[in-house]
């Protein structure tokens, strides 16, 4: 009987023409108003590869020209392009990070700010590059808690947004570094956003949870809505008003920005939703260089920015793990992944880390953080009986705030490297969108602390506390490896987990973001672990007291790296920028790998 309800089943899916219709309401994964993710709902085991770990996601991009590798494969094109085109390494990450300005507003963009550690291979040196833009002078304790009655720094509207720092950063990249101008690194993102782009699913996700806030404006909504609702998946999304902004910094450089026509519209939306920020505000504003901090890990000298950006709580958690595993009987290259105790250890030592973190990160232009003392060694020492193998514990400080971000990377013919973090922090920032040029306006003003003990306490001129860091890898005073893995509060652990990862386990540069991670919840005291590893330890791990729960790939954020491989016996490159026509490739391997968490990848020369 069952075999004849098949036959029938079957017969009633032949068309007239003789052809068998698709028994999938969705061919091709092509979204209907009833399922608008299709493939979200397929059961299927994933396939597995036929070399190395099989579980890696994709395989290393390797090159020698060039190499690019972002959370979109737009930006990415973009970026090589401009290589291919006798760039380097410096106007390819502006390239793709505008092209990332334009097609990734739910993370980043041209009114938000970016960080920057730069491999300068003609002086041998790493630079640091800080654009994150300060406080409004008339920002106080008094004018949120008096004049706007809040206990609180919003993290929504015009009193979230602090002065955007991202285009000061690029025209300080390209002026000291670079071999183009806006003209030219602009150019496929004025072109992207005139013809439109396809929206894909992470996008098409964040843009669904956002919709409630952009409907709040009604120049948000007409940028980023159709008729006040999400444009489908796969759907082709414009913004020409963004055109617009673009050209006139391609025309008039920063100063369209922070004193032409960009700077008359940010302060007239501003003030016209009772904000402070003024003309000067935004014309004194200037990025800073400043110096890259680092420690040592089993060898290998880690880098980071300093504050108020939030990497050297990567630095201290390594020194922590280095340090007080002996202290532990820890080999964590030894316990592997797979025990449950290796990922007790890393929980409780980044708990310390990041207690320090909150209790002492801030702008050290008006607090004095004592990165020294917190980065030695014999600091990382009086930790240790802070751990307790057999038992969680507490945070002695909490905070902490979720955010969105780009990080991408580069490098070129000629040995220079750029590990690269750019940011509106929330998804759509603000959403406050500034006319008439489709730009969303940052919100990094709500990491302030309106508690006058606070390090980082709002003031006028002042950045707050930066989730947005940058990572790069030297040995013997080599380069050797960018990476970077965006995500708000959660960038220090990853980072750490990243550079376990490579130098403790020997896993590849893309194999490291393909493994699960874990994020900790400073406030909460959560830990999240992704499904695979959950299942792997979460009991375990609830065992010893941890308060546990299974995430998925959203939740740990996205990475990008790049390793240098030199070939000793290859001679050096020639600095002096040569022609394409006398292009050579750099002396060595360059190797890249991309989250599959996220919408990009790698792409090489």
């Amino acid at each position: 009987m069952k075999s004849v309800l098949i036959q029938s089943a079957a017969l009633s899916l032949v068309l007239s023409n003789g052809f068998v219709a698709a028994q999938s309401t969705n061919p091709f994964g092509i979204p209907t108003e009833e399922s608008s993710t299709p493939t979200a709902h397929i059961v299927a085991a994933p396939g597995s590869r036929a070399q190395g770990w099989l579980s890696q996601g994709r395989s290393e991009v390797i090159a020698r020209h060039g190499i690019v590798a972002t959370s979109d494969t737009l930006a990415a094109q973009a970026g090589l392009e401009i290589l291919q085109n006798g760039g380097n390494a410096i106007d390819a990450a502006v390239a793709a990070g505008a092209v990332l300005d334009v097609t990734s507003q739910n993370d980043t963009g041209i009114a938000g700010d970016l960080f920057a550690l730069i491999y300068v291979a003609a002086e041998g040196k790493l630079y640091a590059l800080n654009s994150a833009g300060w406080a409004p002078a008339g920002w106080t304790p008094e004018f949120f808690k008096d004049d706007l009655g809040l206990d609180r720094v919003p993290s929504s509207g015009v009193n979230a947004a602090t002065v955007p720092g991202a285009i000061s950063g690029y025209e300080a990249m390209l002026e000291r570094f670079g071999t183009m101008g806006f003209e030219e690194t602009f150019d496929r993102a004025v072109q992207i956003a005139e013809e439109g782009w396809g929206q894909g699913e992470r996008r098409h996700s964040d843009l669904s949870s956002a919709e409630p806030r952009l409907l709040n404006d009604d120049y948000s909504s007409g940028v980023f809505l159709e008729d006040g609702k999400v444009p489908p998946l796969y759907s082709i999304i414009r913004n020409p008003d963004l055109a617009d902004a673009l050209r006139l910094i391609q025309d008039q450089g920063r100063d369209a920005f922070y004193k032409g026509p960009i700077a008359d519209a940010i302060v007239a939306r501003v003030q016209a939703g009772g904000g402070v920020m003024t003309h000067a505000d935004l014309a004194e504003f200037e990025s800073e260089w400043v110096e890259p901090i680092s420690t040592n890990y089993h060898g290998y000298d880690i880098f980071q920015l300093p504050p108020p950006g939030q990497g050297w709580a990567t630095l201290e958690l390594l020194n922590i793990l280095e340090v007080c595993a002996p202290v532990h009987d820890v080999n964590l290259s030894a316990l592997g992944p797979s025990n449950p105790d290796y990922w007790h250890f890393m929980v409780e030592a980044k708990k310390l880390a990041y207690s320090d973190l909150q209790a002492y990160n801030g702008d050290p232009l008006f607090v004095d953080v004592p990165v020294d003392k917190l980065l030695d060694k014999s600091y990382a020492a009086t930790l240790c009986d802070r751990i307790d193998m057999n038992k969680a514990s507490q945070p002695s400080v909490k905070g902490g705030l979720d955010g969105g971000t780009i990080y991408l990377t580069t490098a070129d013919r000629w040995g220079n490297m750029v590990s690269f973090i750019h940011s509106i922090f929330s998804v759509y920032g603000s959403a406050v969108a500034i006319p008439p040029y489709g730009m969303i306006l940052h919100n990094r003003g709500v990491a302030f602390s309106l508690e006058e003990d606070s390090p980082n306490v709002v003031a006028p001129r002042k950045r707050p506390f930066h989730t947005i860091i940058a990572g790069f890898v030297m040995q013997n005073g080599e380069p050797l490896m960018t990476f970077g893995n965006m995500g708000g509060s959660v960038q220090p652990e990853t980072h750490a987990q990243h550079m376990v990862n490579v130098i403790d386990h020997g896993m590849n540069i893309q194999m490291t973001t393909d493994v699960a991670r874990f994020t900790h919840s400073q406030n909460s005291n959560r830990l999240s672990l992704e499904h695979s590893l959950y299942n792997l330890v979460g009991r375990a791990l609830e065992a010893k007291g941890h308060d546990v729960r299974p995430v998925n790939g959203g939740s740990v954020g996205g990475y990008q790296g790049i390793l240098f491989t030199k070939d000793s016996n290859l001679p050096e490159p020639v600095f002096n920028q040569q022609s394409i026509d006398e292009d050579h490739p750099v002396n060595g391997i360059y190797r890249a790998g991309s989250d599959h968490r996220k919408d990009g990848g790698a792409v090489g020369w």
